[in-house]
Protein backbone atom coordinates (compact mmCIF):
# COMPACT_ATOMS: atom_id res chain seq x y z
CA UNK A 1 0.00 0.00 0.00
CA UNK A 2 1.29 3.46 -0.89
CA UNK A 3 2.46 5.72 1.91
CA UNK A 4 -0.56 7.99 2.62
CA UNK A 5 1.74 10.91 3.39
CA UNK A 6 3.23 10.82 -0.11
CA UNK A 7 1.54 12.94 -2.74
CA UNK A 8 -0.37 11.06 -5.40
CA UNK A 9 0.59 11.98 -8.98
CA UNK A 10 -2.85 13.53 -9.56
CA UNK A 11 -2.27 15.92 -6.63
CA UNK A 12 1.06 17.31 -7.83
CA UNK A 13 -0.76 19.98 -9.84
CA UNK A 14 -2.41 21.25 -6.64
CA UNK A 15 0.97 21.32 -4.92
CA UNK A 16 2.56 23.33 -7.74
CA UNK A 17 -0.35 25.78 -7.82
CA UNK A 18 -0.06 26.36 -4.07
CA UNK A 19 3.72 26.72 -4.36
CA UNK A 20 3.25 29.45 -6.97
CA UNK A 21 0.78 31.17 -4.64
CA UNK A 22 3.13 30.87 -1.66
CA UNK A 23 6.07 32.34 -3.60
CA UNK A 24 3.89 35.38 -4.24
CA UNK A 25 3.28 36.00 -0.53
CA UNK A 26 4.37 39.52 0.41
CA UNK A 27 7.28 38.69 2.76
CA UNK A 28 8.66 35.93 0.54
CA UNK A 29 8.33 38.06 -2.59
CA UNK A 30 10.11 40.93 -0.83
CA UNK A 31 12.97 38.67 0.26
CA UNK A 32 13.35 37.24 -3.22
CA UNK A 33 13.53 40.80 -4.56
CA UNK A 34 17.08 40.99 -3.20
CA UNK A 35 18.09 38.78 -6.13
CA UNK A 36 16.95 40.64 -9.27
CA UNK A 37 18.28 37.85 -11.50
CA UNK A 38 15.57 35.53 -10.17
CA UNK A 39 17.97 32.67 -9.45
CA UNK A 40 16.99 32.55 -5.78
CA UNK A 41 13.30 32.20 -6.65
CA UNK A 42 14.00 29.46 -9.19
CA UNK A 43 16.21 27.58 -6.73
CA UNK A 44 13.66 27.92 -3.93
CA UNK A 45 10.91 26.62 -6.18
CA UNK A 46 13.01 23.67 -7.37
CA UNK A 47 13.96 22.88 -3.78
CA UNK A 48 10.31 22.83 -2.71
CA UNK A 49 9.34 20.59 -5.62
CA UNK A 50 12.15 18.18 -4.78
CA UNK A 51 10.92 17.98 -1.18
CA UNK A 52 7.20 17.88 -2.01
CA UNK A 53 6.50 14.71 -0.02
CA UNK A 54 8.31 16.05 3.04
CA UNK A 55 6.40 19.33 2.84
CA UNK A 56 3.08 17.56 2.29
CA UNK A 57 3.61 15.49 5.44
CA UNK A 58 2.82 18.62 7.48
CA UNK A 59 -0.79 18.31 6.28
CA UNK A 60 -0.95 14.50 6.44
CA UNK A 61 -4.19 14.38 8.47
CA UNK A 62 -6.31 16.44 6.06
CA UNK A 63 -4.67 14.67 3.13
CA UNK A 64 -5.67 11.26 4.52
CA UNK A 65 -9.24 12.52 4.91
CA UNK A 66 -9.25 13.90 1.39
CA UNK A 67 -8.00 10.61 -0.05
CA UNK A 68 -10.60 8.63 1.90
CA UNK A 69 -13.46 10.83 0.70
CA UNK A 70 -12.16 10.71 -2.86
CA UNK A 71 -11.86 6.91 -2.82
CA UNK A 72 -15.40 6.57 -1.48
CA UNK A 73 -16.74 8.90 -4.16
CA UNK A 74 -14.97 6.95 -6.89
CA UNK A 75 -16.35 3.65 -5.59
CA UNK A 76 -19.84 5.12 -5.55
CA UNK A 77 -19.38 6.44 -9.06
CA UNK A 78 -18.28 3.04 -10.33
CA UNK A 79 -21.27 1.44 -8.62
CA UNK A 80 -23.67 3.90 -10.18
CA UNK A 81 -22.20 3.39 -13.63
CA UNK A 82 -23.82 -0.03 -13.69
CA UNK A 83 -27.21 1.13 -12.38
CA UNK A 84 -27.32 4.89 -12.69
CA UNK A 85 -28.16 4.88 -16.40
CA UNK A 86 -30.42 1.83 -16.15
CA UNK A 87 -32.72 2.92 -13.33
CA UNK A 88 -33.79 6.26 -14.84
CA UNK A 89 -34.35 4.52 -18.15
CA UNK A 90 -36.52 1.87 -16.46
CA UNK A 91 -38.43 4.54 -14.57
CA UNK A 92 -39.41 6.09 -17.89
CA UNK A 93 -39.82 2.98 -20.01
CA UNK A 94 -41.75 0.78 -17.55
CA UNK A 95 -44.91 2.92 -17.32
CA UNK A 96 -44.73 3.64 -21.04
CA UNK A 97 -44.42 0.00 -22.08
CA UNK A 98 -46.92 -1.19 -19.49
CA UNK A 99 -49.44 1.41 -20.58
CA UNK A 100 -49.01 0.58 -24.27
CA UNK A 101 -49.33 -3.15 -23.63
CA UNK A 102 -52.38 -2.61 -21.42
CA UNK A 103 -54.11 -0.61 -24.14
CA UNK A 104 -53.34 -3.27 -26.73
CA UNK A 105 -54.60 -6.11 -24.52
CA UNK A 106 -57.77 -4.28 -23.51
CA UNK A 107 -58.51 -3.41 -27.12
CA UNK A 108 -57.93 -6.97 -28.31
CA UNK A 109 -59.97 -8.47 -25.48
CA UNK A 110 -62.79 -6.00 -26.11
CA UNK A 111 -62.89 -6.79 -29.82
CA UNK A 112 -63.02 -10.52 -29.09
CA UNK A 113 -65.89 -9.93 -26.67
CA UNK A 114 -67.75 -7.98 -29.35
CA UNK A 115 -67.12 -10.78 -31.82
CA UNK A 116 -68.57 -13.28 -29.30
CA UNK A 117 -65.35 -15.28 -29.31
CA UNK A 118 -65.63 -18.49 -27.39
CA UNK A 119 -63.32 -19.63 -24.60
CA UNK A 120 -61.47 -17.82 -21.79
CA UNK A 121 -59.15 -15.85 -24.08
CA UNK A 122 -61.12 -12.57 -24.24
CA UNK A 123 -61.50 -12.44 -20.45
CA UNK A 124 -57.83 -13.29 -19.90
CA UNK A 125 -56.71 -10.54 -22.25
CA UNK A 126 -58.91 -7.96 -20.54
CA UNK A 127 -57.68 -9.05 -17.08
CA UNK A 128 -54.06 -8.86 -18.22
CA UNK A 129 -54.73 -5.45 -19.73
CA UNK A 130 -56.12 -4.05 -16.47
CA UNK A 131 -53.16 -5.54 -14.57
CA UNK A 132 -50.68 -3.81 -16.88
CA UNK A 133 -52.67 -0.58 -16.60
CA UNK A 134 -52.29 -0.77 -12.82
CA UNK A 135 -48.53 -1.42 -13.21
CA UNK A 136 -48.22 1.59 -15.49
CA UNK A 137 -50.03 3.81 -13.00
CA UNK A 138 -47.99 2.66 -10.00
CA UNK A 139 -44.60 2.90 -11.73
CA UNK A 140 -45.45 6.27 -13.22
CA UNK A 141 -46.40 7.63 -9.79
CA UNK A 142 -43.23 6.18 -8.25
CA UNK A 143 -41.10 7.87 -10.91
CA UNK A 144 -42.76 11.23 -10.24
CA UNK A 145 -42.19 10.92 -6.47
CA UNK A 146 -38.61 9.65 -6.81
CA UNK A 147 -37.37 12.68 -8.80
CA UNK A 148 -37.83 15.35 -6.07
CA UNK A 149 -36.49 12.95 -3.41
CA UNK A 150 -33.26 12.52 -5.38
CA UNK A 151 -32.90 16.27 -5.80
CA UNK A 152 -33.36 16.93 -2.07
CA UNK A 153 -31.13 14.18 -0.70
CA UNK A 154 -27.63 14.27 0.73
CA UNK A 155 -25.06 16.61 -0.86
CA UNK A 156 -23.48 15.19 -4.00
CA UNK A 157 -20.25 13.26 -3.51
CA UNK A 158 -18.44 15.79 -5.70
CA UNK A 159 -19.20 18.55 -3.16
CA UNK A 160 -17.80 16.45 -0.31
CA UNK A 161 -14.63 15.72 -2.27
CA UNK A 162 -14.14 19.38 -3.14
CA UNK A 163 -14.62 20.45 0.49
CA UNK A 164 -12.02 17.91 1.67
CA UNK A 165 -9.67 19.08 -1.06
CA UNK A 166 -9.98 22.72 -0.03
CA UNK A 167 -9.32 21.87 3.63
CA UNK A 168 -6.20 19.93 2.64
CA UNK A 169 -4.94 22.71 0.36
CA UNK A 170 -5.31 25.31 3.12
CA UNK A 171 -3.42 23.13 5.61
CA UNK A 172 -0.73 22.38 3.05
CA UNK A 173 -0.26 26.08 2.42
CA UNK A 174 -0.33 27.23 6.05
CA UNK A 175 1.54 24.37 7.73
CA UNK A 176 3.68 23.05 4.93
CA UNK A 177 4.66 25.36 2.11
CA UNK A 178 4.86 28.75 3.80
CA UNK A 179 6.93 27.56 6.80
CA UNK A 180 9.23 25.59 4.49
CA UNK A 181 9.85 28.52 2.16
CA UNK A 182 10.44 30.95 5.00
CA UNK A 183 12.75 28.52 6.76
CA UNK A 184 14.91 28.18 3.65
CA UNK A 185 14.90 31.82 2.68
CA UNK A 186 14.32 34.35 5.43
CA UNK A 187 17.22 35.07 7.81
CA UNK A 188 17.13 35.75 11.50
CA UNK A 189 16.35 39.37 12.39
CA UNK A 190 19.33 41.66 11.92
CA UNK A 191 21.10 39.65 9.21
CA UNK A 192 21.31 40.45 5.56
CA UNK A 193 19.32 38.39 3.09
CA UNK A 194 21.51 35.87 1.29
CA UNK A 195 19.37 33.74 -0.99
CA UNK A 196 20.41 30.12 -1.35
CA UNK A 197 22.61 29.70 -4.40
CA UNK A 198 21.86 27.37 -7.29
CA UNK A 199 23.17 23.80 -7.01
CA UNK A 200 26.91 23.62 -7.48
CA UNK A 201 27.58 27.02 -5.88
CA UNK A 202 26.22 26.38 -2.39
CA UNK A 203 26.65 29.11 0.20
CA UNK A 204 25.88 28.96 3.91
CA UNK A 205 22.15 28.80 4.65
CA UNK A 206 21.03 32.16 6.11
CA UNK A 207 19.28 30.49 9.04
CA UNK A 208 22.47 28.72 10.10
CA UNK A 209 25.09 31.24 8.94
CA UNK A 210 25.78 32.54 12.43
CA UNK A 211 26.15 29.11 13.97
CA UNK A 212 28.39 26.82 11.99
CA UNK A 213 28.66 28.21 8.45
CA UNK A 214 27.75 24.79 7.10
CA UNK A 215 26.68 24.73 3.45
CA UNK A 216 23.10 24.13 2.38
CA UNK A 217 22.69 20.41 1.98
CA UNK A 218 18.92 20.21 1.77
Amino acid sequence: MADPSRLRPEDRADFEALLHHALGTADIRAALGADPAGRAAAHLRAHALAHADHIAAAAEGPYRSYLAVRRAARREQRRLLGTGDLLPALAVLTPLLAGTSAAALLLTGGLLHLADALGPLPGSLVAAGWTLALVAAVTGLAALLHTPLRRGGVPPAADQVEHARLVWRQELLDRGLLPHLRRHLLPHPGTAITPCSPPGTLTPCPARAREDRTPCSD
